[in-house]
């Protein structure tokens, strides 16, 4: 039986994720009150509803406290439990509230719309480290659920590595567990014939091949990343996120991705996000 949980702050798609998910013959319970969480999961494991999404709803109390022990005790009754923690910068909360023109459920007169952004964060802190979370900021409804079909087609119970691009001039991604910065290898956007290109298109791959520099920054990239894995997966981890930047996000970061997935893909399951292209 495969439950799959989503939290996460107000605004940053958990809506978007649970509809992805009911395509994906997920389903979906919207705004549940964590109390009912082991009564929901027995009653629906009782009508043979054996995937099940659920967006947990914390505006019913102060957070979700006692979350991991729900889990522990939905997995010793037969679940398997993932817990989705969406994330998203404060910035672009406040620009999706506003262009949507709904009250956040923490607004009041006492406080602006950051800071019940903040509340709510704040709330959700304990939560956070729970399970895999994933950043939203300014991605489009139709890559978050592109990404969540993919999330769940991997196997839950194996470690999972997502690789994900960036640019550093659009910010950091909020759910890189481990980070790396290619900005000091040679550019290929300035170079005019490869400016309109990506790190997948193989003349910005021979560009940066012939560069003794990105080479030697791979194999650092690699062994540290391999060597480190071992103790990640120990530490009963499921997810782990690897964030490659460079300046726009398009080429270097691109082409480090997609060559550190290939090589970890045969050993490992791996995903693949390119947050700048998408």
């Amino acid at each position: 039986m495969d439950l799959l949980l989503i939290g996460g702050v107000s605004g940053s798609g958990k809506n978007v994720a649970l509809a992805a998910l009911e395509d994906c013959g997920y389903y979906p319970v919207n705004n549940l009150p964590l109390p009912l969480l082991l009564d929901t999961a027995k009653y629906l494991a009782q009508a043979a509803r054996h995937r099940v999404a659920i967006a947990l709803d914390v505006k019913t109390g102060p957070g979700l406290p006692g979350l991991a022990d729900l889990i522990a005790q939905l997995r010793e009754s037969g679940w398997t439990v993932r817990f989705l923690y969406l994330e998203a910068k404060t910035e672009t909360l406040v620009k999706r509230f506003s262009e949507t023109r709904r009250r956040h459920p923490f607004s009041s007169d006492a406080r602006t719309l950051t800071e019940a952004i903040e509340y709510e964060r704040s709330l959700l802190r304990d939560v956070r480290g729970l399970g895999f979370v994933f950043d939203t900021s300014d991605l489009p409804a139709a890559a978050l659920r592109r990404w969540i079909k993919d999330f769940v087609s991997v196997d839950a119970s194996r470690l999972t590595l997502l690789f994900e691009s960036f640019g550093y001039k659009h910010g950091v991604p909020l759910d890189a567990d481990l980070m790396f910065d290619v900005r000091c290898l040679p550019n290929p956007h300035y170079e005019p014939e490869l400016a309109p290109l990506t790190g997948r298109d193989q003349p910005v791959v021979r560009f940066l091949e012939a560069v003794p520099e990105v080479e030697r920054m791979y194999t650092d990239i690699y062994s540290f990343v391999a060597g480190w894995l071992p103790d990640y997966a120990r530490d009963n981890r499921n997810y782990l996120t690897v964030a490659i930047g460079c300046t726009g996000g398009r080429h270097r970061s691109v082409y480090f991705v997609e060559r550190l997935a290939q090589a970890f893909g045969p050993a490992y399951q791996v995903l693949v996000r390119h947050r700048e292209l998408d």
